[in-house]
């Protein structure tokens, strides 16, 4: 086996932790967007988990959500009560510890406030990003929510 990336390590670190033994796959392809990384591993693009962070007042909160889906800031905001906006790039590495283009699902830098698209519920098979924009892990949408201790939401535009 292939020695990962020190991000991804630490993806594969905390999964362990919450007890997911997953393998996680890093590919000479990118993996950066939602339509490369379901060219790369070969599912569609809704089987993608975009882990993607908002801040809601000073507080940053991850959405998990399908590749197919664009986020709709208005039901966002109204389910979180208060203004929400994109995470900056900085503000993303500063709350997760990981680039935009990586962000795991879990293992982040502190803990965040996880809410799940449940339009992911539908596959038997998702992909989500493992800590670099060429690594990946293949989970079921009901080990994501384990892992993440998300909440299942709507929030497609």
């Amino acid at each position: 086996m292939k020695n990962l990336s020190r991000a991804a390590r630490r993806v594969e670190a905390a999964l362990r932790e919450r007890g997911f033994e997953v393998t996680i796959q890093e590919l000479s392809q990118s993996t950066r967007t939602a339509r490369e990384a379901a060219e790369a591993v070969g599912v569609s693009v809704g089987q993608i988990v975009k882990s993607l962070v908002f801040v809601a007042g000073e507080e940053p909160v991850l959405v998990c959500a399908s590749g197919a889906n664009r986020v709709s800031l208005e039901k966002l905001a109204e389910l979180l009560g208060r203004p929400v906006r994109k995470a900056s790039p900085e503000e993303v590495r500063e709350a997760t510890g990981f680039a935009i283009g990586g962000v795991p699902p879990l293992g982040h830098a502190r803990p965040l406030r996880t809410l799940i698209d449940r339009d992911l519920l539908q596959y038997d098979e998702i992909w989500a990003a493992a800590g670099t924009p060429y690594a990946v892990f293949r989970t079921a949408p009901a080990q994501l929510l384990a892992m993440t201790r998300g909440e299942v939401v709507d929030l497609a535009e």
